[in-house]
Parts: C-alpha cells; sequence; structure tokens
C-alpha cells in the first residue's frame, strides 16, 4: 500500500489513477489529519508526502515519521513545487529518502517509487553460529570469543565454519578437505590436522570447543545455536 498526502485535487486523482493502472495499491489523502487517521489501522510500503499542505507541512510530517520507531523506516518520497538546492537538502537531511519537484513526469514517479520499493525490500536475516562465548558471523566474515574479534585465514575461516554448519557431527578429514580445500591438497590429511591446531589456539577459551574423535575426526562439541 502506498499513501498520497497531497492537497490538490487534479494532482492527487492522478497519480492514484497513475499508481492504480500500475498494479499499485495506493490511497490518497487531502489533510494530514485523514493520513494520520489512516495510518492508525495500516502502515504503508512508501509515502508520498507534498510539503505545502493545510494543517501540518509536510516537513512536520517527516520528522513525526522518522521520530516514531514504527514508521522510521518507512520510504518517503517528497513532493514539491520548491526547487531551490536548499529546500532539497533540507527535505533529504530532515529523512526523506527522495525528492522530486513539481510538475514532474509520471513515468519518472513511477520510477523512482519502485526504486525505493525495491531499496526498501526486507533483506534476509544474516546467519550467525553462537556457542559457549564463540560467536560467528559468516557474511561478515567476523569471529568474536567472548566479544573479542579473532583473526583468522581464510581457510580457518572456511573450516570453522563448516565445523560449525555441521554441528554434532564427526566429520572425517578427507571430508574437510573435500569441503574446504577441495582436491587441491589431494587427500593430505596433515592440512587439516595443523589448521585445527592453529585455529583451536588462535579461538583461546573457544578453541576446546572443536574436539577431536580419535581416528575418524573433528567435530564442534555441544549444541551451536544458529540464529
Amino acid at each position: 500500500m502506498i499513501y498520497l498526502v497531497e492537497d490538490d485535487n487534479n494532482i492527487r486523482e492522478l497519480i492514484l489513477y497513475t499508481l492504480q493502472n500500475s498494479s499499485l495499491e495506493a490511497a490518497g489523502f487531502a489533510t494530514p489529519s485523514a493520513f494520520w487517521k489512516a495510518m492508525e489501522q495500516t502502515c504503508p510500503s512508501l509515502i508520498l508526502l507534498d510539503i505545502m499542505l493545510p494543517e501540518e507541512d509536510g516537513l512536520s510530517i517527516l520528522k513525526r515519521l522518522r521520530g516514531n520507531a514504527d514508521t522510521q523506516q518507512v520510504p518517503v518520497i517528497l513532493l514539491t513545487a520548491r526547487d531551490s538546492e536548499y529546500d532539497k537538502v533540507l527535505g533529504l537531511d530532515s529523512g526523506a529518502d527522495d525528492y522530486i519537484t513539481k510538475p514532474f513526469g509520471m513515468m519518472e514517479l513511477l520510477a523512482r517509487i519502485k526504486a525505493q520499493l525495491r531499496r526498501a525490500k526486507p533483506k534476509s536475516k544474516e546467519q550467525t553460529y553462537c556457542l559457549d562465548g564463540l560467536s560467528v558471523f559468516p557474511a561478515r566474515r567476523v569471529v568474536c570469543v567472548d566479544g573479542n574479534p579473532v583473526s583468522l585465514t581464510y581457510k580457518e575461516f572456511e573450516l570453522l565454519c563448516y565445523l560449525l554448519q555441521n554441528r554434532a557431527v564427526v566429520l572425517t578429514r578427507d571430508r574437510l578437505l573435500d569441503a574446504v580445500w577441495g582436491y587441491e591438497f589431494d587427500g593430505e590429511n596433515r592440512t587439516v590436522d595443523v589448521h585445527i591446531r592453529t585455529l583451536r589456539q588462535k579461538l583461546g577459551p573457544a578453541g576446546h570447543l572443536i574436539e577431536t574423535v580419535r581416528g575418524v575426526g573433528y567435530k564442534i562439541g555441544g549444541p551451536v545455536h544458529g540464529q
């Protein structure tokens, strides 16, 4: 749902017609009071906001939106006849995501709206692993032990992540070589042992979490909480 706050009936009707004929659900409001009443019922995915309005100007509305935790991330595009650099900077600094000066073309408006909706799509939650003081953030390639960052080499990090991805599973040296190194080392098991040893050293108090299963391989011990 897109909300449009515009007191000019002709402009409001034209924009709503354009949005609805572009398969975008939209509702228009001539006054801020009507807009705020609608906000009590439904929070839109984007707001088109005129600046010069009766009752309350658009910048004041924008500041209220940005000051509310429930609406501070909703994309807002300002629609205004004010085209000076100062007005644009003021609008953007107040929290607007975009600023379109009147008159504007409907195709340009649609393109701006679609761009903001793409940016506002919720991002998938980052995978994390947490276990007894050990925290690993694969997407950011960050490892912390008791809140302190740990510097790992590329292969050490990949090895740790693979162990965590297969928590509580005993992984043979050959499987670790295949998953982390490919066939580069052609079954050289000593490579895994050396990396496990340095990995344990670097993890310090969390190093004991990597368990040796004699005659088989390694595993991360205990339940790992993935978030």
